[in-house]
């Protein structure tokens, strides 16, 4: 049966059309940025990039040069809940590591 055919079955008429699809908004984006601090080692910074951000090596090395040099680095974009919980990664393991390493996310 095609769209817009009548079923007949068990003496109900009923007519099947075709779906339209909604177009769904896609959800806004939020930028995660490292603070710089004189307390966290460059080691612990890329170690955060490159396991929580998940960023190769080179990449995390940069990033942190730049947060160092800059005050502040790009670690990623990601919508609100991933951005929340890569945060509360950063600080949960830099408090456990005894180091004062900050991030801050904005919207897009």
């Amino acid at each position: 049966m095609g769209a817009g055919e009548v079923n007949r079955e068990d003496g109900f008429e009923e007519e099947i059309g075709v779906r339209e699809r909604q177009k769904t908004k896609k959800p806004p984006l939020y930028r995660v940025f490292l603070l710089n601090d004189d307390y966290t080692t460059m080691d612990f910074v890329i170690h955060i990039l490159e396991h929580i951000f998940k960023k190769s090596p080179v990449e995390a090395t940069r990033i942190m040069l730049h947060v160092h040099k800059n005050g502040r680095g790009l670690a990623g974009v990601y919508t609100r809940d991933i951005a929340e919980t890569k945060i509360a990664e950063v600080h949960g393991l830099a408090r456990k590591s005894s180091f004062p390493l900050q991030c801050t996310m904005e919207k897009e």
